[in-house]
């Protein structure tokens, strides 16, 4: 496995790749690997040639409250969990490499899905994502780009930006990996106390117990209040609990598919989760 940290560097050890017209597959990530991330790698592994997996915490995705400075930075044993499930290539640039030295005027931004959910509380940072997607894509040139279903909304930008600016490129999305406990992997697990921690797999069940509502006849504003009351009564700081298409669309009842999102906070940790709800015909 190479590790690369310069544009030039990257571009050259993917040249025989590409003049050998091999499938590239890509995995972006802010590194501080966990199950979740290296089963991004294992989808690739599958269905390409050479898999590039970048690491990089990237500074214009982070609100001014948020934790840039203190966000864990574990190359090297990153690159260790990567070497063992296959990755080729590592892009870990510094962000002189990825911004360079003069003031960056061009933004970029999805609109109308980024405006709710975690878009609301995180003012700017899916424009920061768009853009350092956007930049990464340029500079790997993938033929598929990798993301979890965890981060849904993330995702569901960046299939509207491919799709937007025509990018030759297939974003896959890849299932929720959980702990046995059912608690969606996250990094920011890492932050909870032990009894959060014990606290925190309710988020996963209290959705499971919606689903079963729904399938059973409950209205979606009841279900929807449901999800909050059990999650405040288990000690969450409820942000927000909502429900939209597939594509992000608001909607007022369960008569199609859909997605159930949860954002709350246990102590000092931001989490989030999704369920999608299939609606049985």
């Amino acid at each position: 496995m190479k590790t690369e940290t310069t544009i030039q560097g990257l571009s050259a050890s993917l040249n025989p790749a590409r003049a050998a017209r091999k499938i590239i597959g890509f995995v972006p990530t802010m590194g501080n690997l966990h199950e979740g991330h290296l089963n991004l790698v294992r989808a690739a592994r599958k269905l390409c040639d050479v898999v590039v997996v970048s690491i990089f915490v990237n500074p214009i995705q982070f609100g001014p409250n948020e934790d840039f400075d203190n966000y864990p930075r574990t190359l090297e044993h990153d690159s260790h969990l990567l070497a063992e499930v296959g990755c080729d290539i590592v892009f870990a640039p510094s962000v002189e490499q990825m911004y360079g030295k003069q003031p960056r005027l061009t933004n970029i931004s999805v609109s109308e899905i980024t405006n709710d959910l975690c878009g609301l509380q995180r003012p700017g940072h899916f424009d920061g994502v768009a853009v350092v997607v956007t930049k990464l894509f340029n500079i790997v040139q993938p033929n598929f780009a990798f993301f979890g279903q965890k981060d849904y909304q993330q995702l569901a930008v960046i299939k509207q930006l491919v799709r937007d600016l025509n990018m030759p490129i297939e974003v896959i999305g890849v299932p929720i990996t959980r702990a046995e406990d059912g608690l969606a992997l996250s990094s920011r697990n890492g932050y909870l106390s032990e009894q959060e921690r014990a606290t925190a797999p309710s988020m996963y069940a209290t959705l499971q117990a919606a689903e079963k509502q729904l399938q059973n006849g409950q209205s979606l504003d009841v279900v929807l209040s449901n999800i909050r009351q059990q999650l405040t009564e288990a000690g969450f700081d409820v942000d927000y609990v909502e429900v939209r298409t597939p594509m992000l669309q608001k909607i007022g009842q369960f008569d199609q598919d859909i997605v159930l999102f949860v954002a709350a906070k246990l102590g000092k940790t931001r989490l989030i989760d999704n369920l999608q709800v299939k609606h049985s015909t």
